[in-house]
């Protein structure tokens, strides 16, 4: 069942010259989470806005539960929308106890019936031992997790999440995020994500919509955003790929580490460029080879080395942490990918 459908959405601010958001369309299904994933300015913040009823879009549609919500004839504000939203801050009453926060969207509901959703909600997100603390005497991750049972205490048709994990920690990060991912899995949540950490996105959503300047350029599982980018824009911003000049051949694309196995429908002698990672490129120590190491940066679980071709292109190569090579050795690199690699012509 499709939850949310938004359409042809469009919002400038004035004294830009550029739409903030600008045609931007997709749909979301039932228990779905799709992460919103793209640079500081992109427009990723504003759609989420312009969804929870925050913004209003200048033309457009927003279409909840079947029900349009948001249009240029149409405007429902946003305590009638059934969303919840868990912000970058957290956005707890300091002078509240875990139990009275999470308690506070359920008005209107007896106090039995606000005792057990907020009892459900704090065993659900493992807080049920803290509900007489105040937020100042919680972790970040916890202070996280209560902001996430309760905007889901209410049942919202939708959770709206906006840089949620954004103030923690690298290592905390981690662990708060697989423990959300998992909540909102067993609560059966429809969920919008938001952020601009591309493995986060990629852990995170079932599928990713990637923005630039106001504007959707892929939409699609994390396989096929990483595997299969429709623009540059996309293979560069969620995987950090060279673009490895060639040429068609036949029998494949000729480089400057040599022939790339792999057929595309282009005329021969048609310029390309080839989205390479550095886990897609192998090398070896050759005097007369066709590379320079010019830089190698430790990274623990493995060495990434920076190449510099005869051609004078950078790419980049992930070799094992025990192999360390000194600046200035020269090296035979080649494309050592067991997948197809993603074209593009000049």
């Amino acid at each position: 069942m499709t939850k949310l459908v938004v359409q042809n959405l469009v919002k400038r601010f004035p004294g830009t010259q550029q739409s903030a958001v600008n045609d931007i369309s997709f749909e979301l299904s039932d228990n779905e989470i799709l992460a919103l994933v793209g640079p500081s300015g992109c427009g990723k913040t504003t759609t989420l806005r312009l969804i929870a009823g925050l913004e209003r879009p200048d033309s457009g549609s927003v279409r909840l539960n079947q029900r349009i919500v948001a249009s240029e004839a149409v405007f429902i504000p946003p305590e009638q929308r059934g969303v919840g939203m868990v912000f970058q801050d957290h956005a707890l009453f300091p002078h509240l106890t875990v139990y009275d926060n999470v308690a506070f969207g359920l008005r209107g509901k007896t106090q039995a019936e606000v005792r057990t959703a907020v009892g459900e909600m704090l065993h659900m997100v493992g807080l049920l031992s803290h509900s007489k603390r105040y937020p100042h005497e919680l972790s970040g991750g916890e202070r996280q997790r209560v902001a996430l049972a309760r905007a889901l205490a209410p049942r919202p048709v939708l959770v709206l999440m906006d840089e949620p994990f954004s103030s923690l920690d690298a290592d905390l990060r981690a662990g708060v995020r697989e423990h959300v991912r998992g909540i909102l899995k067993s609560m059966r949540a429809t969920v919008i994500f938001v952020t601009h950490d591309q493995e986060e996105a990629l852990y995170m959503g079932d599928r990713l919509a990637v923005l630039q300047k106001g504007e959707l350029e892929q939409i699609g599982t994390p396989e096929e955003i990483f595997h299969e980018s429709n623009t540059r824009f996309v293979a560069e911003f969620m995987g950090d790929s060279d673009f490895l000049k060639g040429i068609v051949r036949h029998g494949g694309i000729q480089t400057a580490i040599g022939l790339v196995p792999q057929i595309v429908d282009l005329p021969i002698s048609t310029p390309v460029e080839i989205a390479i990672r550095a886990d897609d490129v192998d090398f070896h120590v050759d005097g007369s080879g066709n590379a320079l190491i010019i830089d190698r940066f430790f990274r623990g679980a493995f060495n990434l080395y920076r190449l510099r071709l005869d051609t004078g292109q950078v790419i980049h190569a992930i070799n094992p942490h025990t192999n360390i090579l000194a600046v200035g050795t020269r090296v035979q690199a080649y494309v050592s990918a067991e997948h197809s690699l993603t074209v593009f012509t000049k």
